[in-house]
């Protein structure tokens, strides 16, 4: 048995472009929580700014998402390359939605408990265990691949006049995306938390931050609650969404 939960929020913004999937859930305002055996899904989704309706982006993906079935790493990459194709037909039939994209980050869990995680974008995936916090995923931006070339520093990624430059995301009607699908080494062990979000908390909070806040004695909805206020207060410009998956006894 698994717990999780998410938080979606608008922050400043007039909507949200964010959207969270948890089970069979999709959700783009509030909280939820629940436990689920496996098969299921947790996922986060980021509809790109600066390109038309990424509400409608980030909705249409994890609606999709939600109905793979097949968990195996070659048919989850098929199956969200079938989602980034339907996307990106719609939008090519839609004036106002032509070229519409969006982030998509999650994991699957199997009924063996394999837990694969999947990556299009710069939303990112954490493992926190033992008090220390681990990106999991590899940001797909050009702050990333400056810094993998040597060219920035890891500081200079924050406040780079580029950091907001993804490549092609999931509804991309020029280019085909590129989707991450790996199973976790190590797994998920009792302790640990798997921890997804969008760029508008790890753009505004650092590694520490979140780190610090993770290992705080409270529950787990309620880290998450914080997290989301902490970036407020630092002046969150964006949508902010996370979820968190933990093991459970119960």
């Amino acid at each position: 048995m698994y717990y999780c939960c998410g938080i979606t929020e608008k922050g400043i913004m007039s909507h949200n472009e964010d959207a969270l999937l948890i089970g069979k859930h999709v959700m783009t305002a509030g909280m939820i929580e629940q436990r689920m055996k496996p098969p299921f899904i947790v996922a986060v989704s980021d509809g790109v700014s600066g390109e038309n309706a990424g509400e409608l982006a980030s909705v249409m993906c994890l609606e999709g998402v939600k109905n793979i079935a097949d968990y195996r790493n070659s048919q989850l990459h098929s199956g969200i390359m079938a989602v980034h194709q339907r996307l990106s037909e719609y939008s090519r039939n839609d004036s106002e939605s032509c070229n519409m994209q969006t982030t998509l980050c999650g994991i699957a869990v199997d009924e063996h408990n394999r837990i694969t995680a999947f990556n299009v974008g710069d939303s990112r995936l954490y493992r926190f265990r033992g008090g220390e916090l681990r990106q999991l995923s590899r940001d797909q931006s050009l702050v990333q691949l400056l810094y993998e070339e040597g060219t920035i520093t890891n500081e200079e990624r924050k406040t780079h006049i580029h950091r907001n430059i993804i490549f092609p995301a999931l509804g991309n009607i020029k280019d085909t995306p590129r989707i991450d699908v790996e199973e976790i080494e190590g797994g998920l062990e009792y302790g640990d938390v798997l921890l997804i979000c969008s760029d508008g908390l790890s753009d505004t909070l650092s590694t520490i931050d979140i780190q610090e806040v993770m290992d705080y004695p409270k529950s787990l909805l309620k880290r998450l609650e914080i997290l989301v206020d902490m970036a407020l207060e630092n002046g969150c410009n964006d949508n902010i969404s996370a979820a968190a998956v933990v093991l459970n006894n119960a």
